[in-house]
C-alpha cells in the first residue's frame, strides 16, 4: 500500500509505502547557508515525524547545493544535527535550484515505525 501525505499538483510531501517514507525536495528562506540548512532541517524534522519516523531512521539524504563553497557552512550546521551514530547515507552536489535565492535543498528517505 502505497499512502500520500499532504498531495499538492506536482508532488506529496510525504509517500509512505513497504516501511519507508520518502519526503519531497526541502528548501527554506534565509540570506546564509546556515540559516536555509537550519530551516530544511527544521521542516524535515516535522515531516518525519508526521510520517511516524524520526532523524534517527533517515536512510539517505541528497542534498544539492547551488555553490559547493558553501559546502563548509551546510557541514557547520549538518554535523550538529544529526545525533550521533546515526548518520545516513548522504550525497551532495551542485545543481541549479529552483529559484535563485536558494542556496540548498534536501531529499530525504527514512523508515519509519
Amino acid at each position: 500500500m502505497i499512502e500520500r501525505i499532504h498531495i499538492g499538483e506536482r508532488s506529496s510531501k510525504i509517500v509512505k509505502h513497504n516501511g519507508v517514507v520518502y519526503l519531497t525536495g526541502q528548501v527554506a528562506e534565509g540570506e546564509t547557508i546556515q540559516e536555509q540548512v537550519r530551516g530544511c532541517l527544521q521542516k524535515i524534522e516535522t515531516l518525519l515525524e508526521e510520517a511516524g519516523s524520526s532523524k534517527e531512521h533517515m536512510l539517505r539524504v541528497t542534498i544539492w547545493l547551488a555553490d559547493m563553497n558553501d559546502f563548509a557552512g551546510l557541514n557547520e550546521v549538518w554535523n550538529e544535527w544529526v545525533p550521533e551514530g546515526y548518520a545516513p547515507a548522504r550525497a551532495c552536489g551542485q545543481s541549479k535550484l529552483a529559484r535563485d535565492v536558494l542556496k540548498v535543498e534536501f531529499i530525504v528517505d527514512a523508515a519509519y515505525h
